[in-house]
């Protein structure tokens, strides 16, 4: 079940499944099957793209797999620390040209909102993702075997069911009982 304090307090109604998102760093030993990871990705792949050229790509490692371990040591130290408890980790890649010698400028935007497609039907399922940005790219190419001029790194998530805070050491502790913020939409909008 998800922390209460982490349902977000919105100026207007947005839908649920949008106030309930955030990013845990707590997570259970529960494993997700795999009909309920590819039915995440699968919503990955229905996301908006320009064109319909679907720049993205997934790779991915349950816990206590070779694959886990290398996306894992990708990671930064503090990442490290509380990712190795999730129960999946996802490297998303994007798609560096649309047709040979074209880049597709909008590709990492594109995976950005398969990303979000993903955690969104997660949370539909009581799974909750941590995207992160704090890994080293090269590291990702070299570990995970990718072809630097066919995709790039844009993140890593790390998904798994909600679990006890009490495991975090006691910065993450702080982030994760920490009610959530954003700015006030009439500060990151303006009507022409």
């Amino acid at each position: 079940m998800v922390n209460p304090i982490k349902t977000a307090a919105t100026s207007y109604p947005v839908t649920d499944w949008l106030r309930m998102r955030w990013s845990p760093r707590s997570f259970s030993a529960q494993e997700i099957t795999e009909h309920d990871l590819l039915t995440i990705l699968e919503a990955g792949t229905w996301a908006f793209n320009g064109g319909n050229l679907q720049p993205w790509f997934f790779l991915y490692g349950y816990k206590g797999t070779e694959g886990f371990k290398k996306i894992l040591s990708c990671l930064n130290p503090g990442n490290q620390s509380w990712a190795q408890n999730a129960a999946v980790l996802i490297v998303t890649l994007a798609k560096r040209e649309r047709d040979p010698g074209k880049p597709n400028l909008w590709s990492k935007h594109d995976v950005g909102a398969a990303s979000m497609g993903m955690i969104l039907q997660a949370i539909t399922m009581n799974i909750y993702g941590h995207p992160m940005s704090g890994y080293d790219p090269n590291k990702i190419i070299s570990t995970l075997g990718i072809d630097p001029d066919v995709y790039e790194p844009v993140t890593c998530i790390a998904l798994g069911y909600p679990g006890d805070p009490g495991q975090l050491n006691e910065s993450q502790l702080t982030n994760e009982l920490a009610p959530r913020t954003r700015k006030p939409v009439g500060e990151v909008s303006r009507c022409l």
